[in-house]
């Protein structure tokens, strides 16, 4: 028997891998407060508050102490702090022990660790695109003329 192998032991740890290994990483450190909706064709990590939509193709992670207030479209969601919107994931969402989730979660696959929460429903449907998800509408801007 061989002590090397070309067979990935782990098929899903090297998928991770790979998945971040050629693409670009943007990250909203601790002392960061974004207004705003964010849009990346790679991976953004959360360590700060964001207040908007985002929209990660490969992956987002919100770091533990973190706060999303908005939406999460991805392909791999992994949440370790808080999320105050739904999350669309195509292909994985991980909720980890230190998150909390207020919001909906659609996905195919999904994780909750223990001590995890998600105070919504828990769809496991087929793959949406997240660029397929509308964008919010603009709200309109109320007409400021002379009182009459």
């Amino acid at each position: 028997m061989a002590i090397f192998s070309n067979t990935p032991r782990e098929p899903e740890a090297n998928q991770m891998r790979r998945r971040t290994d050629h693409t670009s990483l943007s990250i909203i450190a601790k002392d960061l407060t974004v207004t705003g909706d964010l849009e990346t064709e790679g991976v953004v990590k959360i360590e700060g508050k964001v207040k908007g939509v985002i929209r990660a193709k490969t992956q987002a992670l919100i770091a533990p102490g973190a706060l999303v207030q908005g939406d999460v479209h991805t392909a791999e969601a992994v949440v370790g702090g808080r999320v105050e919107g739904n999350i669309h994931a195509t292909d994985r969402v991980e909720v980890q022990a230190t998150a909390e989730v207020q919001g909906d979660v659609f996905t195919r696959r999904v994780v909750v660790l223990e001590g995890g929460s998600v105070n919504g429903s828990i769809k496991m449907e087929s793959a949406r695109d997240p660029k397929a998800v509308p964008k919010p509408e603009p709200k309109p801007v109320p007409e400021l003329g002379p009182k009459g």
